[in-house]
């Protein structure tokens, strides 16, 4: 039986305490909308430097993906971009 209760709204105040998002894109989405909150200027100082702490700890997640995708994609590129010499063969005499 499916669950009916409706879905939490976002009111798009995160505390430093939230669990922090697994994925880059969902870690960026947050950070950007934590960004603009900030810069509306509306934050009163607790707040400021709890979403400072908080977007902190968002761009951690994002820098570590982007590490991540960066290593792997060496790695393809270790496995996949051999020299083309040792592809074709020694047809040279």
């Amino acid at each position: 039986m499916a669950d009916k209760h409706p879905a939490p709204v976002d009111s798009g105040q995160t505390s430093v305490n939230d669990a922090l998002p697994e994925g880059f894109e969902a870690a960026l989405a947050q950070l950007e909308a934590l960004v603009e909150r900030m810069e509306g200027g509306e934050l009163g100082l607790d707040e400021s430097i709890a979403a400072y702490e908080r977007g902190a700890a968002l761009a951690r997640v994002c820098q570590q993906r982007l590490d991540a995708a960066e290593h792997q994609v060496s790695v393809l590129q270790g496995n996949l971009l051999k020299p083309f010499v040792d592809a074709v063969g020694d047809d040279e005499p």
